[in-house]
């Protein structure tokens, strides 16, 4: 996955993140985390192997989804998907977020991305901002909130093609 190109398909009409990063031009997600804030939660990424991260299984939940069942927790970390090291160092060439609305959800206990950081990225971006208490894993713990962001971009997107 690479987010150099996210969101510029001329059918793309607007943009929903959900506790996620939004990188400008010339960001990776290497740079956006790189020197986190003093007291920011540093995410359990484990040391690369063959050329592919994991989170540390045993700090999962509490880093990533400390507000779901521990049996949904933990199946979701025995589950992950591992991501390339490029992942992290795509840069951005042209965030669509300038051309196109955004609409961002912040997930006011996030140890993953740390919530000002979302707050930061989501008006730099001009995002319409929606935020509720949930893990990083949000769209799992409060799916209603994740729902509810998405219909008003959905609607935001009609009413500005009418």
């Amino acid at each position: 996955m690479s987010q150099t190109r996210t969101g510029e398909g001329v059918k793309v009409a607007g943009l929903v993140y959900i506790a996620a990063f939004a990188p400008d031009k010339g960001e990776s997600v290497s740079a956006l985390i790189k020197n986190p804030p003093p007291g920011a939660p540093v995410p359990p990424i484990m040391p690369p192997q063959d050329g592919y991260l994991f989170l540390d299984r045993a700090r999962f939940r509490e880093s990533f989804a400390a507000d779901v069942t521990a049996h949904a927790a933990s199946f979701m970390a025995d589950s992950q998907v591992p991501w390339g090291l490029e992942a992290l160092n795509g840069a951005v060439t042209e965030p669509a977020w300038r051309a196109k609305p955004s609409w961002y959800l912040v997930s006011t206990e996030d140890k993953m991305i740390p919530p000002d950081a979302q707050r930061a990225m989501s008006k730099r971006a001009g995002a319409t901002v929606a935020e509720v208490k949930g893990s990083h894993a949000v769209y799992v713990s409060q799916p209603q909130a994740v729902a509810g962001i998405i219909t008003k971009a959905a609607h935001g997107v009609a009413q500005a093609t009418r």
